[in-house]
């Protein structure tokens, strides 16, 4: 791992590794720019990302690459309505010498891929969130740490619903982001075509260590930030909650519930790590509105009127912006 001077030279450094990182990602990935940011943000944030998007985009793809780029161990947890906690914590089992022994399940790994987290029951996803947010699991009365860094990135198809058990917004809440992937358009799908119908396909290549990636970590959260922007975060998390002083008109008419004091961490944290890789030492405003909509758009839950009207949660907090 590269040492550095001082915390100036390491800014340096990230901005370096971050343009490498999108480089090798590229190799394979073609398009879904903002996508691959935000997921990269959020592991530099040491936050999860639930990414949203019809089959087909590759999320699972993109995860797998982005894994591989940073040096980390990468677990995929294939979610279905049978899936059982055991199946992602692991289990004790009797040996041969009449002792019970844990064997870790796959939410022992830098980077789980749970896939479709909607297809399994709540007991299943809560047994991956509680590790989430504890980074440990418990079993027969055992605390295990999960491996650091730890993240999970989550993926669900928006639309089958049928069969399918809905994160409740508590859970929801875990996620740093909520990223949507859309369409790519035509030249993006004439390149996929061209890469992924030959006889050799593309591979990316180690770029950075686990060492690396926590050193770079801890820089994000020695970021200053000033005191008027932390009260423009807290004050745009305020304006999504109906019937406060602080609400906008727009989350009064179409918002039930608004978002918690999480989403003005992740907004500050967001926004320290959004500023560095763009060459500023402490983040302003643009920075914090540059993450806004990831961190919200999950967080809120839409009443009548914006189910009436068919409005989305993303759509809301752009007219709240």
């Amino acid at each position: 791992m590269k040492s550095y001077a001082n915390d100036v030279e390491a800014t340096e450094g990230l901005r370096t590794l971050y343009s490498q990182l999108k480089s090798e990602v590229a190799k394979v990935i073609v398009g879904q720019d903002e996508v691959v940011d935000k997921i990269l943000i959020s592991i530099l944030c040491k936050g999860h990302a639930l990414l949203i998007g019809v089959p087909g985009l590759a999320k699972t793809l993109m995860i797998t690459t982005i894994a591989k780029t940073l040096g980390l161990s990468f677990s995929r947890i294939q979610f279905t309505p049978d899936l059982m906690p055991s199946d992602i914590i692991g289990t004790e089992i009797l040996g041969e010498d009449r002792q019970f022994r844990y064997i870790k399940g796959p939410v022992f790994a830098h980077i789980v891929l749970a896939d479709e987290i909607n297809r399994t029951p709540p007991k299943t996803q809560s047994a991956l969130l509680e590790a989430m947010q504890e980074r440990e699991v418990s079993v027969a009365g055992q605390t295990h740490r999960l491996p650091d860094p730890f993240f999970v990135l989550a993926t669900q198809n928006p639309i089958e619903q049928e069969g399918t058990y809905p994160l409740p917004e508590a859970q929801l809440d875990r996620f740093m982001f909520s990223i949507w992937l859309d369409y790519p358009s035509t030249e993006e799908e004439i390149e996929v075509v061209k890469r992924t119908t030959v006889e050799k396909m593309p591979e990316a290549n180690v770029i950075t260590s686990q060492e690396e990636l926590v050193m770079f970590q801890n820089l994000v959260r020695r970021v200053p930030v000033n005191d008027n922007i932390l009260k423009y975060a807290v004050n745009l998390t305020a304006k999504t909650r109906p019937g406060t002083a602080s609400v906008s008109p727009v989350a009064d008419q179409y918002i039930a519930w608004g978002a918690g004091p999480r989403s003005s961490q992740y907004l500050i944290l967001g926004a320290k790590c959004h500023a560095l890789l763009n060459g500023k030492y402490s983040p302003d405003i643009e920075d914090v509105q540059a993450v806004s909509s990831n961190v919200l758009q999950h967080r809120i839950v839409k009443n009548y009127k914006a189910e009436a009207e068919g409005l989305g949660s993303r759509e809301i907090i752009s007219k709240m912006l």
